[in-house]
């Protein structure tokens, strides 16, 4: 799973700037591994480790990471270029009720 967000993160443009909130919207502390490897180089470098850590407890918190990478990237991708329509069918998903 890890691995496919990874993907997703890279296809929706995620770049080394939506790290710091995508650790915050995570709930993670900044000395989290793997908060610590967003914000170190390349994202598309940092994705690979963050979805290749092995320990269940920080597999755990790289799969909040990610979520939130991938949350904000597409936001962002969403205000940019889909914001007047788009083929997208992923932005087209309808909210459930609750």
């Amino acid at each position: 799973m890890l691995l496919f967000l990874r993907h997703y993160c890279m296809q929706a443009r995620a770049v080394t700037e939506d790290g710091p909130e995508s650790i915050r919207r995570a709930g993670l502390r900044p000395t989290h591994t793997p908060a610590v490897l967003i914000n170190r180089g390349p994202i598309d470098q940092q994705l690979g480790k963050i979805a290749g850590l092995t320990l269940t407890d920080e597999r755990r918190k790289a799969f909040r990471l990610l979520v939130e990478v991938l949350a904000v990237a597409d936001e962002r991708r969403r205000e940019r270029f889909c914001s007047g329509g788009c083929g997208h069918w992923w932005h087209n998903l309808s909210v459930a009720c609750g």
